[in-house]
């Protein structure tokens, strides 16, 4: 690997630690400081909402003003979110506590361009394995975030958790350290006399609509199922919540791990057939929740779940960047990541509502329709190249 690529892996597992605590501890402070029960998760939605909303405009800054500073901007900004947060925390107000986690959800929606970023610092045919070894990294921020928020929760012992967030704003800020000695390619356009192509000619193209249905939809599945799971898990089949916490950790850990071998494969096999792996990963989960459920059965499941995604979101994203120009790079990736994002919010906040209104089996059959959907751009975009 070259010496840009570490740069981009060690300051992105400090960066993206935003994202895992934001998991840990917003339900937990929203639970203690919303007026209404039912609001304890508005936090979590709206840091996703952020993603989703700042995805396009993440690239496009990053456009005018290169990766690194684009990066460095988006650590100073999670950093003060943090010391937002923190601040809310010790003034108890509910209302600042979702404007912070509004705002680290816009510098992880930065975070998701390193992925894009590793990418043009290596060869096109290197791509699935730099953007894997990218995902990789994600277990570092996983490990390190949640960790030293739990280490650092009582540092203010009046206030708890204010503490967590403080080193938060200390970690998000240290990914700047990495960046000093990152060389950017990018060369901002001052003037752009390139005519670059719209969106409807872009998603026109069999390719570029294949690997975002295939990214879009891989995370619309498995955030619509992991969402559900600890509810369905520990609420209504009344499994500990131990062994529920070790699904999800088993789960977490199958979405990234694979990474190791994933651009290898997509390399040997070709991005379509892995994500016809990607997608039969996928059918083994839905096949699983029609049996009992019981901890062996959502554990099984779950795990083939973060396989699948993985195998899809990794192709999904490689292919992506074969198929757009140089000088519409970030059009492209910054509307591959609102559609991404945007759908990803949306079945993360309705998983709740259909686990209420219908069943386990039910929704893991509702996702069979976007399986569909994934199969029937990708024969379509391979039929189209053969012609």
């Amino acid at each position: 690997m070259n010496k840009n690529l570490w740069l981009l892996i060690l300051s992105q597992v400090f960066a993206f630690t935003a994202a895992p605590v934001t998991v840990f501890l917003s339900g937990i402070i929203g639970s203690q400081f919303s007026p209404v029960k039912s609001l304890a998760t508005l936090p979590m939605a709206l840091s996703i909402v952020g993603i989703a909303i700042f995805a396009i405009f993440a690239a496009k800054i990053m456009s005018i003003i290169g990766r690194r500073a684009g990066f460095i901007l988006a650590s100073v900004v999670s950093s003060l979110s943090s010391l937002l947060a923190a601040y809310s925390i010790i003034n108890e107000s509910f209302i600042l506590f979702n404007c912070s986690c509004f705002l680290l959800g816009a510098g992880v929606a930065f975070s998701h361009q390193y992925r894009f970023a590793a990418v043009e610092t290596v060869k096109k045919d290197m791509a699935p394995k730099a953007i894997s070894i990218i995902l990789l990294a994600g277990i570092g921020s996983a490990f390190i975030g949640p960790n030293v928020a739990n280490i650092t929760k009582d540092i203010i012992a009046e206030h708890l958790y204010a503490g967590s967030y403080i080193a938060l704003a200390a970690l998000t800020l240290s990914s700047t350290i990495f960046l000093l000695f990152y060389k950017d390619g990018h060369k901002p356009n001052r003037v752009n006399k390139i005519i670059v192509r719209s969106y409807l000619e872009l998603i026109s193209q069999p390719r570029f609509l294949q690997a975002l249905l295939a990214s879009a939809f891989a995370y619309a599945v498995m955030s619509f199922l992991m969402t559900a799971t600890p509810i369905s898990m520990h609420v209504m089949e009344k499994i500990s919540l131990t062994e529920t916490g070790f699904v999800i950790q088993f789960h977490i850990a199958a979405m990234f791990l694979p990474s190791l071998v994933t651009g290898n494969l997509i390399r040997k096999f070709g991005h379509s057939k892995i994500m016809h792996a990607g997608v039969t990963l996928f059918l083994i989960t839905i096949l699983i929740s029609l049996f009992e459920q019981n901890f062996i059965n959502y554990l099984i499941a779950l795990v083939f779940l973060g396989f699948g995604w993985n195998f899809l979101f990794i192709s999904g994203t490689s292919l992506l960047v074969l198929s757009y120009r140089e000088d519409e790079k970030f059009k492209a990736q910054g509307f591959n990541d609102l559609i991404v994002y945007s759908i990803q919010a949306i079945a993360s906040l309705s998983a709740g509502v259909f686990l209420t209104l219908t069943s386990w089996k039910t929704m893991n059959l509702i996702c069979l329709i976007f399986l569909v959907i994934i199969i029937l751009s990708t024969l379509r975009a391979d039929l189209k190249e053969r012609r």
